[in-house]
């Protein structure tokens, strides 16, 4: 048996509202399920379950006809699919009256639900939210019923305020897999147990990192895991250094070429460390240009050589502010006082 595990897909969301290049990236989120939805066949999935937030609100009818379109192109695959707290069944949700295909099971309620599929030998545990937030550690409360069949449980949540979990309680309660949603970086939670998939396409500048779906192939009641990256773009974090000698082409030419080498694709926050000359101000406004940057920081201090400046300016108040300090800055905090006070008394009436 081989299943897909995708979750927090979140369609309809608006990623980097705002900015110039934020009018294709809501398209982008369903470009990637339906890819998904094709790679389902390509792969020839038996299984694609859903952990929760396919939508990043309430859905809409016309929504659920795009999804439902998609999920009837499946030539083998069975949907199984829970609500996180983003699309959590709201009182009079359209999730819960519509008319969807056969191949696909909804484990809407409130309480733990199983569906059995005996072609496949398989059992999958799960419920949907049907508030935003559950504090409660529902979880712990679950587990698999003995039997022979490969057991799924299809879960979302794991912090303070979304279903926090217990990993002991989760490792003992019987289950031969556990698909998780809720946090958007792809990452194990439990060894060869449980495995958060991550967002199929990063939502936020927090989702850094590569993206896409879970893959398990199952023999013999013991399954291997494989990660597929799917996403079309990432969140990068990136440090650009800055000296003495830089000018302010010469920085924006430094993040030019990095978001080249990079990845001209990718979103970018970008800081800025180390010394300047003390009459050089790096031009933000000029190097987000540079590409797909949501913002720049800028902790570069200026350079002194204080020192030098010390013997200059012995017995006046930029020497005494100098030895103020006494054999130097202590820590990062004391040398940009430091930096930053020689910069206001030697230029700031320039």
């Amino acid at each position: 048996m081989r299943f897909m595990h995708i979750a927090d897909v979140h369609l309809g969301a608006a990623p980097d509202h705002g900015y110039v290049w934020a009018k294709d990236r809501g398209r982008e989120l369903w470009d990637s399920f339906r890819r998904c939805i094709a790679d389902a066949n390509e792969k020839k999935a038996d299984l694609l379950l859903i952990a929760g937030d396919l939508f990043h609100r309430q859905p809409e009818v016309r929504e659920l006809k795009e999804v439902n379109y998609l999920f009837s192109t499946l030539e083998k695959t069975v949907v199984v699919l829970i609500a996180g707290n983003h699309d959590y069944i709201a009182p009079g949700s359209p999730y819960l009256n519509y008319p969807w295909n056969e191949n696909v099971v909804c484990l809407f309620s409130p309480e733990c639900e199983r569906v059995r599929l005996p072609e496949l030998k398989t059992e999958i545990y799960g419920f949907s939210y049907h508030q935003q937030e559950i504090t409660a550690p529902l979880y712990d409360e679950i587990a698999a019923e003995r039997s022979d069949y490969f057991k799924i449980l299809l879960a979302h949540g794991g912090d303070a305020r979304h279903i926090p979990i217990n990993r002991e309680k989760m490792t003992d309660a019987g289950f031969d897999y556990i698909a998780l949603g809720h946090i958007h970086r792809p990452q194990v939670f439990i060894r060869n147990l449980a495995m958060y998939a991550g967002a199929m396409e990063p939502i936020d500048c927090n989702d850094i990192g590569p993206h896409g779906y879970i893959i398990g192939d199952v023999q013999r009641k013991k399954v291997r895991l494989s990660f597929v990256e799917t996403a079309q773009r990432q969140y990068r974090r990136e440090i650009v250094p800055v000296t003495e000698e830089d000018a302010v082409f010469s920085v924006r030419e430094k993040i030019a070429r990095m978001v080249r080498e990079k990845g001209s694709q990718d979103t970018y926050r970008i800081t800025l460390t180390g010394e300047r000359h003390p009459q050089f101000r790096p031009d933000v406004k000029e190097y987000l240009k540079c590409g797909r940057i949501l913002d720049i920081e800028d902790q570069t201090v200026p350079a002194f050589h204080p020192e030098e400046l010390k013997r200059q300016y012995r017995g006046q108040l930029i020497g005494d502010y100098i030895e103020s300090f006494g054999d130097g800055p202590k820590n990062l905090t004391e040398k940009k006082a430091l930096a930053y006070g020689l910069e206001a008394l030697l230029y700031s009436g320039k």
